[in-house]
């Protein structure tokens, strides 16, 4: 009797990496200057010794800048950068993006969480950068990120019921948007935006979302959650008709065989709307 949308939690794999991305930008970090050589893996120090963080089907990816990375979904680039943001900095940002907090909505939703500490090894660090560890978010929080993004940084109050009628189809009540808080910057959300538009266009997501009568952005994620390497979790969250968003979509696919791919279940979102 769990509702998997609000109540779930899953580990995010790289849809997090908007959350590292935003993070290194309030760091000071300079995104049009950032540069990674990606062979594929990167070795980081762990408790165990040196422990390597690989990109997906160890895919070299070669000189990235931090848009290639986003778009490529470069683990090795991100758990770099990862390197490069205080573990302060990044429990500040996951904090004001309502990790760790109660989600404000009038139903019931579960708390997603975070948690880095400055005695973390470099590995944990890397792996949580990538959206590992032991971070986990609900699919209704990873739709209202993406809504604040689409929004231009703010965050709308969730809600079920647009309107209540009577028999005869007459208004009786109806809700109105309500905003809850500004939870980037519009420069950061344009940033984001960018981003993710690059994910669809040239990065992971661009053949499945290509020849579409609509614009899209968005992240993809495989988030590896068990000793199973046949089985993670599918990610896509995004939005459609990007300059005047219309609708953003949060799916996740539990347990996927590697065949069935989120993104495509959100093509089809699109299209059945469009």
């Amino acid at each position: 009797l769990l509702n998997q949308s609000t109540q779930g939690l899953f580990v995010p794999g790289s849809i997090f990496k908007m959350v590292t991305s935003l993070a290194y930008l309030r760091s000071g970090g300079d995104p049009d200057n950032y540069s990674y050589y990606c062979d594929g893996s990167i070795s980081l120090q762990s408790d165990s010794g040196d422990s390597y963080i690989k990109c997906y089907d160890g895919e070299e990816h070669g000189q990235v800048d931090l848009l290639e990375s986003f778009a490529e979904s470069c683990n090795a680039s991100f758990a770099n950068l990862g390197l490069s943001i205080s573990v302060d900095k990044m429990n500040e940002v996951a904090n004001s993006l309502l990790f760790n907090q109660t989600l404000p909505t009038k139903f019931t939703t579960a708390k997603s969480q975070f948690s880095l500490s400055n005695t973390d090894s470099q590995w944990q660090i890397g792996a949580t950068a990538i959206g590992q560890g032991n971070t986990v978010i609900s699919p209704i929080h990873a739709a209202m990120l993406v809504s604040a993004i689409a929004n231009g940084g703010t965050l709308m109050k969730p809600y079920l019921v647009d309107s209540v009628t009577n028999y005869k189809g007459a208004v009786i009540s109806s809700t109105k948007p309500e905003k809850y808080a500004e939870l980037m910057t519009a420069k950061e959300a344009s940033m984001l935006k960018d981003y993710m538009s690059s994910v669809t266009k040239y990065g992971t997501a661009a053949s499945a979302m290509s020849g579409t009568s609509y614009t899209t952005a968005g992240k993809t994620g495989t988030a590896e959650y068990s000793s199973d390497k046949n089985k993670d979790h599918s990610w896509f969250i995004g939005m459609s008709n990007v300059d005047d968003p219309d609708l953003v979509v949060s799916v996740v696919i539990e347990a996927a065989d590697g065949n069935a791919k989120a993104v495509n279940v959100a093509r089809k979102v699109f299209d059945a709307y469009y």
